[in-house]
């Protein structure tokens, strides 16, 4: 994929994201809008995924490797940030993180976290997309979250990744979701500080 605008984020550097759960989460969806969003804004992105031949319940992640350059290689090695929404993932994910890199979890779905040299937040993603009205929008909050945490895409370019990426019955279920990503986000960031 390549840039087709000027970058309104500091994305100087490259970044590798994996998105980490069990299939049926949405999570090649949440890479592929970050994905659009970033290349919207400039940046070269490259993204791949992989999952177990069940539809549903198997190992799921997708790869997002992020920079002003074009990727040499699309797989996630030494991620900067790992969002994981189910156990299955966690050791999986824990293998690749980045020393002092962040992992994001869902408290519900991974009720034993890994452990190690990151940043580790565990949040309650699934139990806010259910207070919305929907679980299965659970990886558009935590989309929010990583964002806003990373500050990867500006915040307008992925609501219109969003509104582009999402059908168009559930885009303001999406769009609220990811305002409620960004607001957990933002109550993690100052509590942190305080």
């Amino acid at each position: 994929m390549t840039p087709e605008s000027t970058n309104a984020n500091n994305n100087d550097r490259r970044h590798e994201i994996r998105f980490a759960g069990s299939g049926g989460q949405g999570l090649q969806l949440s890479a592929k809008i970050l994905a659009y969003a970033l290349i919207g804004e400039g940046l070269y992105a490259s993204q791949s995924q992989s999952y177990e031949p069940t539809s549903r319940g198997g190992l799921s992640r997708a790869d997002l490797v992020i920079g002003p350059d074009e990727p040499d290689f699309p797989l996630a090695t030494a991620a900067d940030f790992i969002l994981l929404l189910d156990q299955v993932a966690a050791n999986d994910g824990a293998k690749i993180i980045k020393p002092g890199g962040t992992i994001i979890t869902d408290q519900r779905l991974v009720p034993s976290p890994p452990s190690g040299d990151f940043r580790l937040l565990a949040l309650p993603i699934t139990d806010t997309a259910i207070a919305i009205g929907n679980p299965r929008i659970a990886n558009v909050v935590a989309l929010g979250v990583l964002n806003a945490l990373a500050a990867l895409a500006s915040r307008e370019a992925l609501e219109a990744a969003v509104g582009a990426l999402t059908p168009a019955k559930f885009r303001e279920l999406n769009l609220e979701a990811l305002k409620a990503g960004y607001g957990m986000a933002e109550a993690e960031t100052a509590e942190s500080a305080a």
